[in-house]
Parts: structure tokens; sequence; C-alpha cells
């Protein structure tokens, strides 16, 4: 049984997708919301499939980020 998440973590989710660049928020509701596939929305943005699975990828992690009230690190500050 999936329980309904609280008003709290909803707003959060909502705010985390509102936020992210334009590029990946169409990508993400296109797959989303839409359930295109990335060939589909490939066509429809004029990207190539794996251009897409790669802003899919980078808003989902923007999301998970946001969720988890974690800064931004840049990669290379990590070496």
């Amino acid at each position: 049984m999936i329980d309904t998440p609280d008003p709290r973590t909803l707003r959060r989710l909502r705010r985390a997708i509102r936020r992210l660049p334009r590029d990946q928020h169409a990508v993400f509701c296109a797959v989303r919301y839409e359930d295109l596939d990335y060939e589909q929305v490939a066509a429809r943005t004029g990207l190539t499939v794996r251009e897409v699975e790669h802003l899919l990828a980078q808003a989902l992690f923007a999301i998970m980020r946001d969720m988890d009230n974690r800064p931004r690190r840049r990669l290379w500050r990590l070496w």
C-alpha cells in the first residue's frame, strides 16, 4: 500500500521541479507526466535520445538534491 506523502513534502517536490532549468523541466515533464518515451521526447524537442537521457538524469539528480537539502557541489572541488 502506498502512503500519501504529507503536504510539506509535496510542496518541496513541486518547488524542486519548478526550479529545474527549462530544458531539464521540459524533458522531465514529458517523460514523467505525459508518459512519452525517450524517442518521442527527442523528436518533439529536436534533441538526440542520448541528450534526453542525460537531461532526465540531471533533472532527477537535481530533484533528489533539493529534496535532501544538499548544497550543490562542483566535482572539481572533490579532488
